[in-house]
């Protein structure tokens, strides 16, 4: 082994095991459906799932006597486009949350056409995008995707977006579109049916559909929401990437790279059940949507909403190259540029690291920020860059935290191992400069320095961030075995981190918000309920797993081959708003 000495337990799929049946024989899924006599069945559509697909497995097996497919009543494109454009903007990564919902994609007619289209004595299926407005429907069926899943769709030009004929666009704006317009219109589309569904479908896998009735699909959320789990994560190769996670992983050694991996992020990630070894994928968005008090807690909801607000994530330039030097916006600019309510603070929790390892982080001292964005903009003719120059270097190793808060010039280098802990925006990143190089795919990476010189703070430099960002560890406890350290984030930033060494079982507590976790030293441990509030949980080395607001007390102990040794674990969570007393 090249980065561990101990053969790793990592699961790449980390399985909920559930008791409610799922169907994936679609002879058996066409039955389950026939067998309820419905006269009018409804199929909502996430989109980003194969139509014709759904039409030739699903649809015509069906033998409804009438088939209508409800985006050929929506408004035409160039409306739509022309209601889309202010959101959209003219920049190739970046544009503005939008606030539209299904109905604003339809006109008030439509039921009327519907009524127009078919009789009330055939025998009907509507389906697609939007199909639930109809007035009244015997049977709803929901065909889920994740996003994870849409954006290797738009990469292999599979789909483009919904009413475009756009396969081959450029696959960031294809993204753009889907993540600040139509990924929002159909949450909140989404939200609004939860309660309705009486089949949920798993439409993840070409060819493979998974079924799952609504009544199972609302329990087994509910259910989730009150015990530990993993997400299922997500690795994805960039030009920058390194080998750690090949290893550490368990990944296909074959691949040229893992640039990053999201294993603690529920707006992109998904849950995995299994039942009687049968997987259904499910967006773990829809955990957040359906229970959030449960799941972040009644202070963190009423703060930020349903969203989950924490980011766990990893950067791997193990043996490979530095990231961009980059810069996320502050508040007051993510919310007038893009409709963001909070921004991009973060950290990096450093798992692993060589003696050439090293951060990017904030400005020297004394420099001219007019200088520095010269120099940024010359460096895209000139194809030089002295970022030593103008941005400090800090070394740094095994187990260092550094804290980025937004603002902060920042970038990982060569040959070191990123545990991002950060809020949850993670799209806003202004590339400064790339090293001069081009993408996987042979293109210039976008840079952003016009966004990025809005929001540098020069004021962090050397002597700042030296004392506030550089390893801020502060010891708590030290009692028999057990050490508590606060090592983050900065003053700042709205997260807080302790890190636990221990030999022996720890407890924790929840107090009404959402933990966030990684096992940063050890092979094994289990979380447990004091009260058998849940089964056992365990976690291995690297593994982020989230618990619940709703768990409240649980423990974590060294278990299996890491019994009796010392373990190092990482914990997050939303820490409370300081109030001046009255």
């Amino acid at each position: 082994m090249k980065y561990v000495s101990f053969e790793s337990g990592y699961e790449k799929i980390p399985r909920i095991e559930i008791d409610y049946p799922i169907y994936e024989n679609i002879a058996e899924i066409i039955d389950k459906i026939k067998s309820t006599h419905s006269q009018t069945i409804v199929i909502e559509c996430y989109p980003g799932i194969d139509y014709q697909q759904i039409l030739t497995q699903l649809v015509e097996p069906l033998e409804y006597e009438k088939i209508i497919k409800i985006d050929e009543f929506s408004y035409p494109i160039k409306k739509i486009n022309k209601k889309f454009a202010p959101y959209l903007t003219k920049d190739r990564i970046f544009g503005k949350m939008c606030p539209f919902s299904i109905t604003d994609l339809y006109p008030k007619s439509i039921q009327e056409k519907l009524q127009k289209s078919t009789h009330q004595t055939q025998s009907t299926i509507i389906y697609g995008f939007g199909a639930s407005l109809v007035d009244h429907y015997d049977l709803l069926i929901y065909i889920d995707i994740s996003r994870w899943e849409i954006q290797q769709r738009f990469r292999r030009n599979e789909i483009g977006n919904w009413k475009l004929n756009n396969l081959t666009e450029d696959v960031l704006r294809k993204y753009k579109r889907g993540y600040f317009i139509e990924w929002r219109i159909a949450d909140r589309l989404k939200t609004s049916l939860f309660d309705k569904i009486d089949y949920y479908i798993d439409g993840n896998k070409n060819n493979h559909l998974k079924m799952l009735k609504g009544s199972f699909f609302n329990e087994i959320l509910k259910e989730i929401s009150t015990q530990p789990f993993r997400l299922t994560p997500y690795f994805d190769p960039g030009v920058w990437g390194g080998q750690w996670m090949k290893e550490v992983c368990n990944l296909d050694p074959e691949k040229v790279n893992y640039a990053w991996s999201f294993d603690g992020v529920p707006e992109e990630n998904s849950l995995t059940f299994s039942y009687q070894g049968i997987d259904l994928e499910m967006p773990a968005l829809n955990l957040i949507m359906k229970y959030p008090q449960n799941l972040l807690g009644e202070y963190i909801y009423h703060r930020f909403g349903a969203e989950f607000p924490i980011r766990f994530d990893f950067l791997d330039t193990m043996d490979g190259q530095n990231l961009s030097l980059q810069v996320h916006p502050m508040k007051k600019y993510i919310q007038e540029q893009f409709g963001i309510e909070y921004t991009q603070d973060e950290s990096y929790y450093i798992l692993d690291s060589r003696e050439n390892s090293c951060v990017y982080l904030g400005m020297k001292d004394g420099i001219n920020p007019k200088e520095f964005i010269t120099a940024l903009k010359e460096a895209q003719i000139s194809n030089q860059m002295d970022v030593e120059r103008f941005v400090n270097k800090i070394s740094v190793k095994k187990h260092d935290h550094i804290l980025i808060p937004a603002g902060t010039v920042h970038g990982s280098g060569k040959d070191t191992m990123v545990l991002e802990i950060s809020a949850t925006p993670y799209i806003f990143t202004f590339k400064l400069w790339d090293w001069n190089r081009l993408d996987l795919d042979g293109k210039p990476r976008p840079i952003n320095i016009d966004h990025g010189s809005k929001v540098i703070q020069f004021q962090r430099d050397t002597k700042w961030i030296s004392k506030e960002l550089v390893n801020r560890i502060e010891v708590l406890s030290n009692d028999g075995g057990v050490i508590e350290e606060r090592t983050g984030l900065h003053d700042l930033e709205f997260i807080e981190t302790r890190r636990y060494w221990f030999d022996k079982v720890i407890v924790l507590h929840t107090r009404d918000t959402v933990h966030v976790s990684n096992l940063v030293e050890g092979q094994q441990a289990i979380v447990e309920s004091p009260i058998h509030a849940f089964d056992p949980f365990e976690i291995h080395y690297a593994e982020t797993f989230i618990v619940p607001a709703a768990v409240g007390e649980y423990t974590i102990r060294p278990f299996g081959v890491s019994e009796g040794k010392t373990i190092g674990l990482i914990n997050a969570y939303v820490r409370p708003i300081k109030t001046t007393p009255k």
